[in-house]
């Protein structure tokens, strides 16, 4: 699932700029989307040019205001996967390899595994570019929701979630204010699409 529904305040437009030659969600898609079930989780559609660029559903947030936990929850309800990789539209580096890693750590029992990275000497957990068992996260993530409370850190937090220690890399970039666009830009080419 590719979470494309926030407001970008502080970049408003961001999905649609130019990312190796292409808009930046169709970025992400490419690099997580082949060969899977995947579902954009968005406020709307996107220009036609970048709709024909994503064959794939798109489902609008039925809690919009409500942050990503109310996109997480509505798309979540739509798809079959059992286990749903999610990864925010921002992030144009995260790709099969985390993905794949992130597979590989989960144990049995496990409703979610979730990148911890050391930032600044603090552990940062990612949950938004996360693996989820999908009924867990809908049972968890429905009642945060009903409580008022809007975090997807607070549904990890009642999830049996397995936190997997990773190291402070390029996979965990997001695309949020002009500045980390233009370091996005002077990076060398990725391999990831």
């Amino acid at each position: 699932m590719i979470l494309a529904g926030g407001e970008a305040t502080r970049l408003p437009g961001k999905l649609l700029l130019e990312a190796g030659g292409i808009p930046l969600i169709v970025r992400v898609y490419r690099n997580v989307g082949a060969g899977r079930e995947t579902v954009v989780a968005c406020a709307g559609g996107f220009p036609r040019e970048v709709d024909a660029l994503l064959p794939v559903p798109m489902v609008v947030d039925r809690r919009p205001r409500r942050g990503p936990l109310g996109g997480l929850v509505t798309t979540l309800g739509r798809m079959r996967a059992r286990w749903v990789f999610v990864v925010a539209g921002d992030a144009p580096l995260a790709g099969e390899a985390l993905l794949e890693r992130l597979a590989a750590a989960r144990r049995p029992g496990d409703e979610a595994v979730v990148p911890v990275r050391n930032h600044n000497g603090e552990p940062q957990p990612e949950p938004l570019t996360a693996l989820y068992d999908r009924p867990a996260f809908l049972r968890e993530g429905a009642t945060v929701l009903r409580a008022g409370r809007g975090s997807v850190r607070a549904v990890v937090e009642k999830l049996n979630a397995r936190l997997l220690p990773v190291d402070d890399a390029p996979e965990f970039t997001n695309i949020n204010t002009p500045a980390d666009y233009a370091a996005f830009r002077t990076r060398p080419p990725q391999e990831s699409i």
